[in-house]
């Protein structure tokens, strides 16, 4: 099988032999629907197929389409001037990089239709040459536009040069709506809706699909297409990973499902991951390593949003819906860029459950924010966290707690502003690391314990105390009866309660019952 990573040409995957899962139903379902669409997704996620796609499709190459549902679906195929316009050809670091791309792109279609613009401005021309396409060929005109918010997300942390664009894209797709006469059709795609008062003011009938049960499936792969298309090499990945083809649609469906667009559908799995997996046989963690969401541990920090805070959050649609030109919930951010899914909706109070959406995002993003929670970029995390691990596997409850205290004695003094909070943030990094290899984070009817870890023959109960006693901390094992969940769970419970001191401001004893 020929996996097409990083192949985003439709005609290019159809005609030299490409896998294609195929969406066009879906995609006919949306051109038979309505005229203006904007859908955000992840990164790597087939939003640039999809444009593609379309553009095929609106060019009548009726000859791509071959085998796939829209052959059946469609009977007129009548082409249509397209107009593709994408974002994601370069860098953005001054408006003047915006109205270069933006004019580049638009010179190579006023040559095809013959557009001569007596405004100069990108918005001014992209009217004009909307207008020139029609007359030349005596259709309504497709506009299509790839990462429309790429300027805007390269911006985040700089207010100033994040208005410019604003203002200047505002203005170029406000075209949108003052050329509708003139227009078949139109999709915007990108990874962040920003809100209406800004980019979409002057687009207002544009309709946003991003959270749309109908259109849930429209990117990514779903289960069933998993196994229709893939099954074969889902097989030959088990062999290779000595697995039952059982286990390796687990691993997959825990390692690359849960994206969830929309309240009670089903998790799509990412198609970056997925067939890089099967192309290599391998289970890697390949989508968190094209791009690193260092801006993202930024917003955190500076709306002290706690790690831990991340998993179960509540959100409501508002949150999720937009994200403002100058962020002001990292939140709505952490979700359309794919950190973040919706894993459930309560309907009487429209809030949406979030979390992660799998073990890759999971291990990846928790792996990225432990220098950034510790002050040191020359951590070896698989290191660390393997001797953690150990150490508790071997019942040795001493060598852990000694690394802890070692590892914390690292960190700078003059950037820790709250001792702990700080303390609660680290320990929650590293117990999801740990989490990846032993159980980790149980909660209790009595409350949630600090940290417990379970092995196959321990069960470690850790509760921390600030400026206490670790003989209060044990004494609060045994008054809320942690312990109890694990009294015929045949394991060997360790309770071990420590305190940490402002004065040293790192562990200073621990006791072990």
């Amino acid at each position: 099988m020929k996996y097409p990573i990083g192949i985003q040409h439709f005609s290019e995957l159809r005609t030299n032999g490409w896998v294609y899962v195929d969406k066009t139903a879906v995609i006919y379902r949306l051109l038979s629907s309505g005229k203006y669409y904007f859908l955000s997704r992840p990164r790597r996620f087939g939003k640039s197929l999809l444009i593609s796609t379309l553009e095929a499709y609106f060019k009548g190459q009726k000859d791509l389409f071959q085998g796939l549902a829209m052959e059946q679906l469609e009977t007129e195929w009548v082409e249509h001037p397209v107009l593709h316009l994408d974002l994601n050809a370069k860098p953005f670091t001054k408006l003047q990089d915006l109205y270069a791309l933006l004019n580049d792109q638009i010179t190579i279609y006023e040559h095809q239709y013959g557009s001569v613009a007596v405004d100069e401005s990108p918005e001014g021309r992209l009217r004009q040459l909307i207008r020139a396409a029609k007359e030349k060929t005596g259709r309504n005109v497709v506009v299509l536009v790839d990462e429309y918010d790429k300027p805007l997300l390269q911006a985040i942390g700089n207010e100033d040069l994040q208005n410019e664009f604003r203002s200047a894209l505002k203005a170029f797709y406000g075209v949108l709506k003052s050329a509708d006469a003139d227009i078949r059709f139109a999709l915007l795609t990108g990874v962040s809706k920003f809100s209406k008062v800004s980019v979409f003011s002057d687009l207002n009938n544009i309709e946003d699909i991003s959270m749309s049960p109908h259109y849930y499936d429209i990117c990514g792969i779903s289960e069933r297409e998993l196994h229709d298309t893939f099954d074969n090499e889902v097989g030959e990945l088990a062999s290779v990973n000595d697995q039952t083809k059982k286990e390796a649609y687990e691993t997959l469906r825990q390692r690359y499902d849960g994206y969830h667009f929309s309240p009670d559908t089903p998790g799509m799995y990412n198609p970056f991951s997925i067939l890089l997996a099967l192309k290599n046989q391998e289970y890697g963690s390949y989508w968190f390593s094209t791009g690193t969401p260092t801006y993202l541990v930024q917003l955190m920090k500076e709306f002290d949003l706690n790690p831990k805070e991340l998993s179960g959050y509540e959100a409501s649609a508002n949150e999720l819906d937009s994200v403002q030109i100058k962020v002001d919930n990292p939140i709505a951010v952490l979700y359309q860029s794919g950190y973040l899914t919706i894993k459930g909706y309560d309907k009487r109070f429209k809030t949406y459950t979030l979390d992660y959406p799998n073990d890759e995002v999971k291990e990846g993003f928790v792996n990225f924010l432990l220098p950034y929670y510790t002050y040191s970029r020359q951590i070896n995390n698989a290191s660390i966290i393997g001797q953690f691990v150990q150490s508790l596997e071997r019942g040795n409850s001493n060598r852990f707690m000694e690394l802890l205290q070692a590892f914390m004695a690292d960190i700078p003094y003059e950037l820790v502003r709250d001792l702990e909070v700080h303390y609660q943030n680290v320990i929650y990094i590293i117990t999801k690391l740990m989490g990846l290899y032993v159980q980790a984070e149980y909660r209790t009817s009595r409350g949630r314990i600090d940290l417990l870890v379970g092995t196959d023959k321990y069960v470690y109960i850790i509760e921390l105390k600030h400026d206490g006693t670790a003989e209060e901390a044990l004494a609060q094992i045994n008054s809320r009866d942690y312990a109890l969940p694990f009294a015929t769970d045949g394991r060997e419970v360790v309770k071990i309660g420590a305190n940490i001191t402002s004065e040293t401001r790192n562990l200073e004893r621990w006791v072990v019952e």
